[in-house]
Formats: C-alpha cells, sequence, structure tokens
C-alpha cells in the first residue's frame, strides 16, 4: 500500500449534503416541479420555455412508454442523443421508473457502440440516428429495442414513479479511469443527489439562475452537473446544441442568463472570437474537465472584469474540488474540497478522494475496481484512486501536477493511449506505434501517434484514415510522426515520457 499522508485539502466525508427529505434527484426534481409547475426550466434553440409542470407531465408520460415497451426497474438503456428537451425527458422519465441510463458520445464507431454494449447488455437504446442503436443490437445478437428520443409510442400508466432508493444504480457512464480500456463506472442515486446538492451549497445555485449550456448531454460536465444541476436548484437553462461562440455571446446577453460552465477549449475560442465581453455580465463562469493555463486564466480575467472559477472532477467521482464562490479563485489550482468530499495525497502524491458522490466500483470488472481504491489506514470508507499527481498550498488550495498515468486530456475528453494504439497496429504499413498528448492552446493536448513503419511507407493521412473508422473524433491523432524506432527501458516497456515534438 501507498504511504498516505495527509497534505491540508482534506473535507468531512461525514458531512453528507445527499441528506433532507428527498433520497434521490428524481424524487427531488419532481417535489420541486410540484411547488412551482409555472416556472420555466427548459428552452433549446429556436423553441419556447417547457415550465417544471410541463416537465414533470412529459416525464411521466416517458417513464410510463418506457415501462409499456416491456423496460422493467434495473434495465440498462443505452442513451446516444445530442442536447434537446425531448432527449432530456426521455432521460428522466428512465430514470422515474427506475431504468439505469447508460450515456453514449453521438460521435462513437460501431466499436466503441459495441464495446459498450457487451458491457452492460441494454434492454434498449435512445437515440437520435438509429444505426447506432443497430450497432447495440447487433453487438448482442438481437434483443435491444431500438427508440427514439420521443419515444414513440401509446401512453400508459405509469405505475411507481420515483421509487428508487439511493444505492439503486442510476448511470453506467463509461471512462477511461484510473488505467486500461473504458470502463463503466456505476454512479449510484445517491451518488449523484450528494454531487448535485454538494454543487448547489458551493456555488449558490438558486432557482433565480439560468444557465447557458452547449456541453454535451452524454458527458458528465454537461449532464451530472450542468442538467441535474439547474434541475435540483429549480432554475433553467437554455440548450444549445453544441459550441457555437456567436450562440453563447447571444445567450449569456440576455438579462436572465447568470451561468455559463465550459472547458478551456471552449474559452481558448471565446477569446479569440473577441466577443467574450458579454460573459462578463453573468455571475459565475466555470471551466473544469481540463486544466485551465494560467495565462487564459489571466487573459479571462481581464475579459471578463472577474475571475473564472475553474474545478475538478472525475465521471467516478462527480465533482472534488472548486475554487471559492466567495474569495480567491486562485490562477492554477482547482481550489478546496467540496462539501462531503474528503480529498488526500498519497506519499507518492497521488490525489485519493472520497464521499457520497464516488462510485462504488466499474461493471463487471472486479479487477479494475479492487486496482481503482485503496483502504483506509483507520478503517473508514476507502479512497478512490484519481491517477493524478497533486500538490496542496499551506492554506488548503489543492494543484494538479499532472497524471501518474499516462490519460490524454484533449477538449475536456479522456483519451487512453492504449485504446488507441490497439486501433492504429491495425493499419497497414504500421510497425509499432505509442500514442501520447502533446500540449496545445486550444485543446488543451491534441492526441499524437508516433509511428515506425516498414516499407511501404503509410503517410500521416493514411494513418488518419485508419482511426476515422474505429475511434470517435476526439480519440483520433492529430499529429502523426514517423521514427525510426521507440524508446524503451531496460525491461522493452516504450517510454511515452521521451517522446517530445
Amino acid at each position: 500500500m501507498d504511504d498516505m499522508t495527509e497534505r491540508g485539502v482534506d473535507g468531512d466525508p461525514s458531512d453528507d449534503p445527499s441528506g433532507g427529505e428527498a433520497s434521490t434527484l428524481p424524487a427531488a426534481w419532481s417535489g420541486g416541479w410540484a411547488r412551482t409547475p409555472d416556472a420555466p426550466v427548459l428552452r433549446q434553440a429556436g423553441g419556447g420555455w417547457w415550465t417544471a409542470g410541463a416537465l414533470d407531465d412529459a416525464t411521466r408520460r416517458a417513464a410510463g412508454r418506457l415501462a409499456g415497451f416491456g423496460l422493467a426497474p434495473g434495465d440498462r438503456v443505452l442513451w446516444s442523443t445530442g442536447s434537446s428537451v425531448a432527449a432530456v425527458v426521455a432521460h428522466v422519465g428512465a430514470l422515474r421508473a427506475g431504468l439505469v441510463v447508460v450515456p453514449a458520445n453521438t460521435a462513437y464507431t460501431r466499436r466503441e457502440i459495441a464495446h459498450i454494449a457487451t458491457t452492460v447488455r441494454p434492454a434498449a437504446a435512445v437515440v437520435d440516428d438509429p444505426v447506432v442503436g443497430r450497432w447495440a443490437d447487433e453487438a448482442l445478437g438481437g434483443g435491444v429495442r431500438v427508440l427514439s428520443p420521443a419515444l414513440d409510442g401509446p401512453d400508459r400508466p405509469t405505475g411507481p414513479l420515483d421509487a428508487a432508493s439511493p444505492g439503486d444504480p442510476a448511470l453506467i457512464c463509461f471512462t477511461s479511469g484510473t488505467t486500461g480500456a473504458p470502463k463503466g463506472a456505476v454512479l449510484s442515486h445517491g451518488n449523484l443527489l450528494a454531487g448535485s446538492r454538494s454543487l448547489a451549497t458551493a456555488w449558490g445555485w438558486t432557482s433565480g439562475d439560468r444557465l447557458v449550456h452547449c456541453l454535451p448531454l452524454f458527458h458528465a460536465h454537461g449532464l451530472c452537473v450542468g442538467l441535474y444541476g439547474t434541475l435540483l436548484a429549480g432554475g433553467s437553462a437554455v440548450l444549445l446544441p453544441g459550441f457555437d461562440p456567436a450562440a453563447v455571446v447571444d445567450e449569456a446577453s440576455d438579462p436572465a442568463s447568470t451561468l455559463f460552465f465550459g472547458v478551456p477549449t471552449m474559452y481558448h475560442r471565446l477569446l479569440a472570437d473577441g466577443r467574450v465581453g458579454p460573459l462578463g455580465r453573468l455571475r459565475l463562469c466555470v471551466s473544469g474537465s481540463a486544466p485551465l493555463p494560467a495565462a487564459m486564466h489571466a487573459a479571462l480575467t481581464a475579459a471578463l472584469g472577474s475571475a473564472p472559477l475553474e474545478r475538478y472532477g472525475m465521471t467516478e467521482t462527480l465533482m472534488i474540488t472548486s475554487n471559492p464562490l466567495e474569495g480567491e479563485r486562485r490562477a492554477g489550482s482547482v481550489g478546496l474540497p467540496l462539501p462531503g468530499v474528503g480529498v488526500r495525497l498519497a506519499g507518492d502524491g497521488e490525489i485519493l478522494v472520497r464521499g457520497p458522490a464516488v462510485t462504488r466500483g466499474y461493471r463487471g470488472d472486479p479487477a479494475a475496481t479492487a486496482e481503482a481504491f485503496v483502504d483506509d489506514l483507520d478503517g473508514g470508507r476507502p479512497w478512490f484512486r484519481t491517477g493524478d499527481l497533486g500538490s496542496c498550498s499551506d492554506d488548503g488550495y489543492l494543484s494538479i501536477l499532472g497524471r501518474s498515468k499516462e490519460l490524454i486530456l484533449s477538449g475536456g475528453f479522456n483519451v487512453y493511449p492504449a485504446e488507441v494504439e490497439d486501433v492504429l497496429a491495425g493499419c497497414p504499413g504500421v510497425v509499432e506505434v505509442a500514442v501520447t498528448g502533446t500540449p496545445s492552446d486550444e485543446w488543451g493536448e491534441v492526441v499524437t501517434a508516433w509511428v515506425v513503419a516498414d516499407g511501404t511507407s503509410p503517410t500521416e493521412r493514411d494513418v488518419v484514415a485508419h482511426a476515422e473508422r474505429s475511434l470517435a473524433p476526439y480519440k483520433r491523432p492529430r499529429l502523426v510522426r514517423f521514427v525510426d524506432e521507440l524508446p524503451r527501458n531496460a525491461l522493452g516497456k516504450v517510454v511515452r515520457s521521451e517522446l517530445r515534438n
């Protein structure tokens, strides 16, 4: 076991913010909607406002239709959609019916969808593109019901709603985790409620807030932070179909808008667009999913008139730390532990986390689950190993120094080198390949492939084209470097740290 020491960044994991009248997010949402049925909640680009009462009614019908299709509590539902009110209704309806939602990137290829499907064995797939549902069905040899977000079908009696217990699984989110290929992190209803309540407390999130929401809903940042937080606070959100600087600025200029959540790549483009100023009228601009460079932090502070709030989290843990709402938002730091979250540094500097929002493990992968946790020396709740290296200031601010593993963060998405290497190794003419991240002002890091080729001399375009057939765009190499050999240590293992541009 690692030699672990406390480094002054420990929250109180016994301070569980999920306590309260409601024990799950769906129960908390529906209770709020009943109290304020006329409050505006969601609007998508080009549409009108959905009120709390309308959303309550629509999600009840969605739950009934899903049950009518033969789905029962505990069944998994693959969910791969863009940002729309219909997608939200289907998602929330599934949670209210006790189903387990499995978000999937809409850019995933057949190979990636097949991996998810064989791991979770979904009973249904709610998808914008029916081809994605057919890929899941084919991977399992049939049995997957393919549905559009509209859940077309007759209305059915709803049956029990919001009946899940805090310990029941709610989401299975695929992530590279700390090691290996993408794994399905199981998040319970209690995890989700704890994470949302913690953020509501830390960020002063209220019913008067309106979020300009352009993050993908299949990602934990857009889903568990942006959408879930909005619904729990009783606030409202404008759902944009994607990130467009002009659309973000236009919505941020609305006097009712108060919040914007983005990743460093988005802020880079907003600064380059030259019209980031209107975001300065918002009460809070949050950056996450990847480190915000100090120079960009300074540029945003100057352009906005106040510092952006940087925070730190993972799919497996939800949000971990945040710079303060009131107080110094320190450049280069991800702030202080959120309410109810314990943070600790191991002897080698790895960041360890525990708390009520932390996953209990990965679906169907006990070995990966065991590897991801270390026991507490005092016999308390185990600590989750983030794979990130950190340091702590004397006054408790946490900074991310790097990663003990070799995960690449590109545009806010996780890319595991081994997965990309496995695909590129099948490219004709590639003898060996190693994948690393190259620093980028826009993307944080870009995926870079270092290729040893045979006499057929594949081109950079050949390598990229091969990746396009099996990998989502964010996983594909943006740089291809041909080398005579890969650096190796005495045991023959490739030393990626010696590969530099």
